[in-house]
């Protein structure tokens, strides 16, 4: 497994755009380590100036760099904080995703018959729940938890790439190498987990990557809509503060800092995806 994780970020690092998604990658994964830590206020208490005089919608100074909220509160703070949950629900829900994803397709795949009709079909089932109003539906009825949360939005990613896997071990299975495990006597989980599964991990590396990016974005439209943990502090909370304040306009400093930190989260995470898929796999390149 090391190794495949070296492989990886070498490729990465060869791709196109690659180098810049894995320094903003790796600068918003240390945010969220440290960011906590490093925040200059409580990001949830109110400040006040000298007078005593609550700082509201106070613009930015050398005081609070990203000015106050209506409430007097760092955005500055807040956006340090606000960098966990984003990464924390997004990196959960992309393992969870490829985990399922990934082993529902090798079983899929290798077995065919009922059971690749059934687990298809399965499959198919997930594909037709429509995905946000899931969720929010799912944190209504069980808790506004990141918990909640994660477990939501792995139930309903994982779809996709289950049918990619499935595939692609529909052609591996029918390889020399996997007649030959036949003939060793090797069992079924063996040849599934030991000559198959190695050969999907890229399809598995570059799922972990896009269902990354499409777990924050998700994750930070949930905070917007305000249906998030009300006990975090997230980039689409702060966001959702502003606009139900109807401060949007009247404070950009407010709004505009989490919405490019989503920005730019994404991009990153979708560069390094994007790099390693075309390390990977040539014939998606261009020019």
């Amino acid at each position: 497994m090391p190794t495949i994780i070296l492989d990886f970020f070498r490729a990465v690092w060869r791709g196109p755009f690659g180098p810049i998604g894995l320094v903003i990658l790796g600068l918003c994964l240390a945010l969220a380590i440290f960011g906590p830590a490093i925040a200059p206020y409580d990001p949830v208490a109110r400040n006040y100036d000298a007078a005593g005089k609550l700082l509201r919608l106070a613009p930015p100074s050398w005081q609070h760099w990203l000015g106050t909220t209506l409430l007097g509160r760092d955005v500055l703070s807040q956006m340090l904080v606000g960098a966990r949950p984003a990464l924390l629900v997004g990196g959960l829900t992309a393992l969870g995703t490829v985990v399922i994803g990934v082993n529902i397709g090798l079983i899929a795949g290798y077995f065919g018959g009922r059971i690749d009709s059934f687990l298809m079909r399965l499959t198919d089932m997930f594909l037709g729940l429509p995905f946000l109003p899931f969720i929010i539906i799912v944190l209504s009825l069980t808790g506004r938890s990141l918990t909640t949360m994660v477990i939501a939005m792995t139930l309903v990613m994982w779809r996709s790439t289950a049918r990619v896997v499935r595939a692609q071990v529909l052609s591996l299975r029918e390889m020399p190498f996997v007649a030959a495990a036949h003939i060793t006597g090797a069992s079924d989980l063996a040849i599934i987990y030991r000559e198959i599964a190695p050969n999907i991990m890229p399809i598995a590396l570059v799922s972990i990557a896009f269902a990354l990016a499409w777990a924050i974005i998700t994750e930070a439209s949930i905070g917007f809509l305000g249906f998030g943990d009300p006990s975090v502090v997230s980039w689409g909370s702060i966001v959702y503060d502003a606009y139900a304040s109807q401060m949007m306009y009247r404070a950009p400093w407010w709004v505009v800092p989490p919405g490019i930190a989503i920005m730019v989260l994404v991009s990153a995470v979708y560069f390094v995806g994007r790099a390693y898929e075309q390390v990977v796999n040539p014939r998606l390149r261009t020019g």
